[in-house]
């Protein structure tokens, strides 16, 4: 096999918030991608709406930086777990990946499960501490628990050994030195990084008389070419304009032509002649690739194996909107549009599943988590359509005759001053303690295994609780027997009973029987939830009541009383707040709470049924 040492693929995985996209940054402006007067965004890589209001990383994406001859294409990718199937299909296009860790942090679920598939696919696995600046930090201890860690996960030998760079992204500066990254005394620039690219990062193997092989791993669209491909030439070499086997997942070949071919340098797609191998291309003139699929020589076409990524945990469904005020603010109502929509997401996200349910205006979509669904659906409304969204259920498995359920790791850092109130909180989501650490700063680390159901609804909670100091992460773990019924929310719901708008007037009476999620003037519907009841079953009230008008003066009008102001309720707040008779209406200005029977009588009738 022939090694390529001009160039190198590489990923950085690591934890939400650890410092990614920052780095990629400054290895874009150390590498002269920018001028030095030119106005760039932060996080230059997260460049959708969503990526940059949430502050998160929701799609991989490659850039390409050239260093002293050395071309570096880097892949940057999600740091939730809910877009693990973002992370699973990066690491099919590197030779290497950097493990990035928070230099206070250290490792967290998330940090676990990038690196465990790194590990599954024979990766060299580099370390970068980052945020050494940070006045809490503790580069000594959490190097010893990613050894720990790497131990954990059953790495060998030679994985084990692997090289350090200690990092301050956000400046732009690096070392190798331990004592002088404690001592904050950090090199001017990334040159150690680079560095390391050189000399430990493998370049890309190939066969020099082996036939072209491509596997393409990402999709991409322009309103002048049509669906992009994304791929790593494995063999051989693509020109443009060639002729190629196009070997689709269902096992048939067909003979296509390469119209168009791109590489990636530094932030902009740039037109190429012809890719070798090892190399990150864009390929137009394939109108229905789909990941996982492989570009071959005509006279010998093998196909790579298919990308496979792990099972959604998690369903929700996904209809029609079908509330009394559908249609006033969207423009996609239609179940075909609908279907269509979703349809066009399964070609680029290879962790959602999409299925039919036992009615034609409604579909079930699995996915990874509760964050990569509501992404979804907020992708959707800002497009202009209407829905009607389900509660997040979670998929059970058949395992030996016994029913099995998702159960995820999850990792808390609180207060202590809050750790006999979160115990409880896990507790009685029958969640079981599997490790407690305390550093000795004032906050405590614990790790539990807590059914998936149970996490549904429990951040809101949790935030609440710890009076919003608390910090919450969960990554999927496996599957366990059946752990019972599980009761995880108390309160029951404020109902209206009619159509109208909301006044004042019945807001002040009704804010002694719990918080409202709307204020004055709000038009509802019956059936739609207005608020959390303070005890444990629904209300129905009437919210539209309005002060009648006499001439005889009250002994009370010079009293002044406050209307509390109403708690509006996210999409994501609303997905954790409803129950198994509640479903979201989600239109491109609201979000609202209804029961999905709308009719009180019907309500009453269907309870009795199931008592009975």
């Amino acid at each position: 096999m022939s090694v390529r040492s001009d160039l190198r693929n590489v990923a950085i995985v690591a934890h939400v918030d650890h410092g990614k996209t920052t780095l990629v940054d400054a290895m874009l402006w150390q590498s002269g991608a920018f001028r030095a007067n030119q106005d760039v965004n932060e996080r230059v890589m997260d460049n959708t709406d969503l990526e940059r209001e949430k502050g998160i990383t929701i799609l991989a994406k490659n850039t390409s930086v050239l260093h002293n001859g050395l071309r570096i294409n880097i892949v940057d990718t999600p740091g939730h777990a809910d877009f693990g199937g973002e992370v699973e299909r990066a690491l099919t296009m590197v030779d290497g990946v950097l493990l990035l860790v928070d230099a206070s942090e250290g490792p967290l679920p998330q940090t676990r499960f990038v690196l465990r598939k790194a590990l599954e696919l024979n990766l060299p696995v580099a370390l970068i501490i980052n945020k050494v600046d940070r006045a809490d930090a503790r580069i000594k201890e959490v190097i010893d628990e990613v050894y720990e860690l790497f131990i954990d996960l059953d790495a060998d030998e030679h994985q084990i050994e692997f090289p350090i760079v200690y990092c301050n992204a956000r400046a732009g500066k690096a070392t190798t030195d331990g004592d002088a990254a404690i001592r904050n005394e950090l090199e001017p620039d990334l040159e150690p990084l680079f560095q390391l690219f050189r000399d430990y990062i493998p370049g890309p193997s190939y066969d020099e008389n082996h036939p072209l092989q491509a596997l393409v791993t990402n999709l991409d669209a322009s309103p002048y070419l049509g669906r992009l491909a994304l791929l790593r030439v494995r063999h051989g070499v693509l020109k443009r304009g060639q002729q190629v086997a196009w070997c689709r997942v269902d096992g048939s070949v067909e003979r296509v032509k390469v119209t168009d071919l791109f590489i990636t340098e530094e932030l902009d797609r740039v037109p190429a002649d012809e890719v070798g191998p090892g190399q990150i291309a864009v390929v137009a003139g394939l109108p229905d690739v789909t990941i996982g699929e492989t570009l071959a020589d005509l006279d010998d076409p093998r196909p790579l194996p298919v990308t496979t990524v792990d099972e959604p945990s998690l369903s929700m469904t996904v209809g029609v909107n079908t509330s009394p005020l559908a249609g006033q603010e969207g423009t996609k109502m239609t179940a075909r549009l609908i279907k269509n929509r979703l349809d066009a997401e399964l070609v680029g996200n290879v962790a959602l599943r999409v299925f039919n349910t036992e009615r034609p205006d409604a579909w079930e979509v699995q996915g990874r988590g509760e964050l990569q669904l509501a992404v979804l659906v907020e992708l959707l409304r800002r497009e202009g359509f209407e829905l009607t969204v389900g509660k997040p259920q979670v998929l059970t498995r058949e395992i030996n005759g016994k029913l099995h359920e998702p159960v995820e790791r999850v990792a808390i850092d609180v207060p202590e001053d809050y750790l006999g109130v979160v115990t409880q909180l896990v507790a009685l989501r029958k969640g079981r303690m599997v490790q407690m650490v305390n550093h000795g700063t004032g906050w405590v680390r614990m790790e539990f295994i807590v059914p998936a159901r149970g996490l549904i609804g429990f951040r809101t909670e949790f935030l609440t609780e710890t009076r919003g100091t608390g910090q919450l992460h969960h990554v999927f773990e496996g599957f366990e027997p059946w752990f019972g019924e599980l009761r995880t929310r108390p309160q029951g719901s404020l109902v209206s009973d009619r159509r109208g708008p909301t006044t004042t007037y019945a807001l002040i009476n009704l804010q002694e029987r719990g918080s409202m999620f709307i204020g004055p003037g709000v038009e509802v519907y019956e059936g739609m939830v207005i608020g959390q009841n303070a005890r444990s079953e629904d209300m129905d009230v009437n919210i539209t009541r309005e002060k009648k008008q006499t001439n005889i003066r009250s002994a009370a009008a010079d009293e002044t009383v406050r209307l509390v102001p109403a708690i509006p309720m996210g999409l994501e707040q609303a997905l954790e707040f409803i129950r198994e008779d509640e479903c979201i209406e989600v239109t491109p200005k609201s979000v609202r709470i209804r029961k999905v029977m709308l009719d009180q009588n019907d309500r009453g009738r269907a309870a009795k049924k199931t008592k009975t």
